[in-house]
């Protein structure tokens, strides 16, 4: 009197024995070793569906990109618009130094470096940090377009972490700097 898994191990084990070809896969259950055979479609199938699930994940990751999960920062690294505006209208606050790492400094007291996409910004970026302690407060922003698509701002916080500074963050502009930063009313650059 055999359960589900001898009669299928034994109905398998007598198809091999005749030679019948097929993908054989160990599936373990109960301490038992099981031998399933599938078809050609079966396979094909397998396949198929395989290399769509695949296409989809990618697809979805370069659409819909996440932070935190391959970005160069952590949520403790964003920075809110609102704090730094805070901190920037206090004489009294320790001021960060902020480099804009986009198409122009727009916020208040940031020192343009350029787009850190270009190798020669990126360049200029690394002269301005040697300079500085490895535990200075340091802010970079670029907001030239939604943040999830930014070339910008990765290169540059990459820079950072590559360089050993302890006390750095990224402004959070998940649009861009005229809806994140302008429209706000924020302290700008004159």
């Amino acid at each position: 009197n055999l359960n589900g898994f001898g009669r299928l191990n034994a109905f398998s084990r007598s198809i091999v024995s005749r030679g019948f070809s097929g993908l054989r896969r160990i599936v373990s259950g109960w301490g038992r070793s099981d031998v399933i055979l599938l078809s050609q479609m079966q396979k094909s199938k397998i396949l198929i569906f395989s290399i769509l699930a695949l296409s989809a994940f990618a697809f979805a990751l370069s659409e819909y990109p996440s932070q935190g999960g391959g970005d160069p920062w952590t949520q403790q690294q964003l920075l809110s618009p609102t704090d730094l505006a805070k901190t920037l209208k206090d004489p009294k606050a320790p001021q960060p130094i902020v480099f804009s790492v986009g198409m122009q400094a727009v916020v208040k007291g940031s020192i343009e470096i350029g787009p850190a996409m270009v190798k020669d910004n990126l360049d200029k970026l690394k002269q301005q940090l040697d300079k500085l302690p490895k535990n200075a407060s340091i802010v970079v922003y670029c907001g030239c377009c939604p943040f999830s698509r930014c070339p910008n701002i990765r290169p540059a916080m990459e820079l950072l972490g590559s360089m050993k500074f302890t006390n750095y963050k990224l402004l959070n502009l998940p649009q861009n700097i005229k809806v994140d930063w302008i429209d706000h009313g924020y302290p700008m650059n004159e």
